[in-house]
């Protein structure tokens, strides 16, 4: 069927999950499973939110936490 989604693990732990979906527009959807929250995320988002917690980590270290 071509309308059909696949789907891949990117990586899953005792709580959490992150995997991705290939569209059939082409679209690659990022997607996180937080206990009872999924986050749905375009790459461009996904991206983003990448820097966003690297950039959290960071400032961590430097403070010492």
């Amino acid at each position: 069927m071509p309308d059909e989604v696949q789907t891949e693990n990117l990586v899953v732990t005792e709580n959490y999950a992150a995997w991705l979906s290939h569209e059939p527009d082409g679209e690659t959807v990022f997607h996180l499973e937080l206990g009872q929250v999924t986050v749905h995320l375009f790459r461009e988002e996904w991206e983003e939110l990448m820097e966003l917690i690297e950039a959290a980590r960071e400032e961590l270290r430097k403070r010492g936490a």
